[in-house]
């Protein structure tokens, strides 16, 4: 999804909305669409305390029916009444802190893991307290802490992988230096430049996508744990030399509109919906496009790169979190606790969306099935991946870091020069603003 997906995921918000949702843990219904509200009516809860009390779950459309699925089992068990509503994930992030003060906003909601850390430390978000049951890595912990705060409860996880066209090849290439070695196959060159090949394709002039060569590398951002922004590690010794990698790529593999950020992405999926690509990097998100099309494809982690390293991209997903207006926090916290346990976390992947549990038990029965091939190379990548920090002063890195890979790979910088200008510019903005 890096169409509307991607801007989603990078923090460029939709437009807030002018819908009213539910009176926030109230019980009362405003002008907001409530599409379910199920009353069990039994005071016979494992705990009393919450017994006749209102949570307001707000969720997107695709989620609807996986919650409704699972509310009966929670109101019957705690005595209370849950209502959905459905709304934009965007949209209710981007009206929480006028909707939330007024009382208009929902308990609970669901949030992409880099907007979790700023809304909480905005005070927008309650602490939230992970259950100890070994459902969660120290990745999915990092996902969700700002400041060694707690703002929510990792729910689905996403990370690049490769995709492969199994007419094209028999097995998954496994290093780099294979798929090097696929652009001498002539089935690839490209037609109209001479000496380039379509072999494999990754969308490396995006910084959310060339970040896991980067970070193979070494490169980082913001120290060892994503959070110290004195420390922007986008210019050291390996950030450099994976910089000079990609260019590589660009200057002797690839046509020259792989240099254009507006389109690139899309020639990418032409080229292998098309069967002139054998191999691509995209996120679990590209696939339905590649099976509507009939492309008969493979997924894999990431080759391994030149250096011997695995590839290391940002490790994404959405998370629980709950309002700091909320009237029902400590209800709001069971509900957490109760979504995103392991039952209903491999009834979201079995029966619903096909999402990838952050619960690492219901992650170890999908990959122990091994019967679906996009999750279990999503799973195996998510294990090198990198927390993308979730601090406001990210911002920043995607608009200093923008050019980066341009710079160099166009030859108007030596990737050196591209990646000091890119760092100190990222510095000076965060030290400007913050």
């Amino acid at each position: 999804m890096l169409t509307n997906w991607k801007k989603s995921k990078l923090g460029l918000l939709a437009a807030s909305s002018a819908l009213l949702l539910a009176a926030c843990g109230g019980g009362e219904e405003t002008e907001s669409e409530v599409v379910s509200s199920t009353d069990t009516g039994t005071e016979e809860t494992a705990s009393g305390d919450f017994a006749g009390q209102t949570l307001n779950v707000s969720v997107e459309d695709g989620y609807s029916a996986f919650v409704e699925e699972i509310i009966p089992a929670f109101e019957e068990e705690y005595g209370v009444t849950v209502e959905i509503t459905e709304r934009d994930m965007f949209e209710n992030l981007e009206a929480l802190p006028l909707d939330g003060p007024a009382m208009l906003g929902p308990d609970v909601m669901i949030a992409p893991y880099d907007r979790v850390g700023g809304l909480g430390q905005q005070g927008h978000l309650l602490d939230v307290t992970l259950p100890e049951d070994g459902r969660y890595d120290e990745t999915d912990n990092l996902q969700v802490t700002a400041n060694d705060t707690i703002y929510g409860s990792p729910f689905v996880i996403e990370a690049l992988v490769m995709y492969y066209n199994k007419a094209l090849l028999d097995t998954a290439p496994t290093t780099f230096a294979e798929l090097e070695e696929l652009t001498k196959d002539e089935r690839f060159a490209f037609a109209s430049e001479a000496g380039k090949s379509t072999a494999f394709l990754s969308n490396w002039i995006d910084f959310y996508n060339s970040y896991g060569l980067l970070a193979g590398y070494g490169g980082y951002v913001f120290g060892a744990d994503g959070t110290d922004t004195t420390d922007v590690g986008l210019n050291s010794e390996g950030a450099i030399e994976a910089i000079e990698y990609g260019s590589k790529w660009f200057q002797e593999y690839w046509p020259q509109g792989m240099l254009d950020k507006t389109t690139s992405g899309n020639f990418i999926d032409e080229q292998f919906i098309g069967g002139k690509a054998a191999a691509i990097i995209n996120g679990p998100w590209g696939a339905a496009n590649y099976r509507d099309s009939g492309v008969d494809y493979g997924v894999a982690p990431v080759p391994t790169l030149p250096n011997g390293d695995p590839y290391a991209p940002f490790a994404g997903g959405k998370a629980w979190v709950i309002s700091s207006y909320t009237e029902v926090g400590e209800l709001a916290q069971e509900w957490l606790n109760y979504v995103t346990n392991e039952e209903n976390q491999t009834l979201l992947f079995e029966e619903f969306t096909a999402e990838i549990p952050a619960n690492n038990a219901s992650r170890k029965v999908i990959a122990d099935a091994g019967e679906d091939e996009l999750a279990v190379a999503v799973i195996e990548q998510y294990n090198s991946a990198i927390p993308m920090p979730n601090i406001p002063e990210m911002a920043e890195v995607w608009t200093g870091a923008e050019t980066m890979m341009f710079d160099a790979a166009s030859g108007n910088k030596t990737a050196e020069e591209s990646a000091n200008d890119a760092t100190e510019l990222i510095k000076q903005n965060i030290e400007q603003k913050y």
